[in-house]
């Protein structure tokens, strides 16, 4: 039985594995440019996030109908649990769709179908986050926001993410300015790419209340300490750190120092279909790579549920954080 976890940091796009591209691709009659699917996974080597963001975009093609959606969704949290997920707060990119036309509504019944009842169908339960591209304008983000207006029940937050470099989180203080107002809760992507400054600004600017990635916030010894003094958690993904090259190997993570140093980190997969792994996979490559070990792991699980958006149901994340108290690593 493996660790128990939540997962914080995932792209639902991005678990679309090549056998699954080429099912939908065959029932929606779209033609994809690879042989087969051992030609596609070849085109899974990335030089950086520019590089992996191309192939990604392309792939989405396939995702045209609510079938689609839901059967993504599923086939993610199958694996996800398989590998000890019991939460699993879930991105997904609209504008990605809309401007393929395909309506945010087919989107988010699709997930819906599937992620509105995966506490039963699946042990996992779930939240849902609505990503803003911030390589495209905070017009189109205002309206994306405005369009999934009838869906907020469904909708715990939203995050920023796509290609950072450029792309400061000032961009974006409108839109979330307005999601505030409606009650979403607030993430962003900020210090993969991008300077630690874009931590600091999507912080104090767009009032984010975790950050995706983080990992450039030890080059700012002022920016850790007051992380960590502030409690502020940092979603990290080890296996797409590497894939992307925001990091040369596993061995080199700085996972191990940002935990020294009292930062609240916590393992998540990112675009596991792409970088190598799923949730439990990044935990085993830690574990093995920088000697972590047990107490530092079930850390790494225990911080998982303290930063996800439970507060709508503590006693739901007591019980969880009581699954990572008792867990025997045997």
């Amino acid at each position: 039985m493996p660790l128990p976890k939540a997962e914080l940091h995932l792209h639902i796009e991005g678990t679309l594995e090549p056998e699954l591209a080429f099912a939908l691709a065959a029932r929606g009659g779209v033609t994809l440019p690879y042989a087969d699917t051992g030609a596609l996974r070849e085109a899974y080597r990335f030089e950086d996030l520019q590089s992996f963001l191309d192939l990604y975009y392309e792939l989405m093609a396939v995702l045209r109908t609510e079938r689609d959606f839901a059967d993504l969704a599923d086939a993610y949290l199958t694996r996800a649990a398989a590998q000890g997920v019991r939460h699993a707060e879930i991105f997904f990119d609209p504008q990605a769709h809309l401007a393929r036309g395909v309506a945010m509504e087919t989107v988010v019944e699709g997930l819906w179908r599937v992620l509105g009842d995966s506490e039963r169908t699946h042990g996992v339960s779930t939240r849902l986050i609505m990503c803003f591209l911030r390589d495209e304008s905070a017009e189109s983000a205002l309206r994306t926001l405005d369009a999934a207006k009838p869906f907020l029940d469904r909708i715990t937050g939203v995050g920023l993410d796509s290609a950072e470099v450029g792309h400061p989180p000032v961009k974006f203080r409108e839109v979330y300015e307005a999601a505030a107002a409606l009650g979403l809760r607030r993430v962003a992507h900020a210090g993969e790419e991008g300077p630690p400054e874009y931590i600091t600004e999507a912080l104090d600017v767009l009032g984010v209340e975790r950050v995706d990635h983080g990992l450039r916030c030890l080059e700012d010894p002022a920016l850790v300490a007051r992380l960590v003094r502030e409690r502020v958690p940092l979603t990290l993904c080890p296996l797409s750190n590497v894939r992307l090259r925001a990091v040369d190997t596993i061995e080199r993570h700085p996972l191990r120092t940002m935990l020294e140093a009292g930062l609240l980190c916590t393992v998540n997969s990112d675009d596991p279909a792409y970088f190598g792994g799923y949730a439990g996979d990044n935990f085993d490559a830690v574990r093995s790579a920088l000697g972590l070990g047990e107490e530092r792991l079930r850390e790494l699980a225990r911080n998982s549920f303290l930063a996800a958006f439970l507060d709508d149901d503590e006693a739901l994340r007591e019980r969880y954080l009581a699954e990572v108290a008792a867990y025997s690593f045997g």
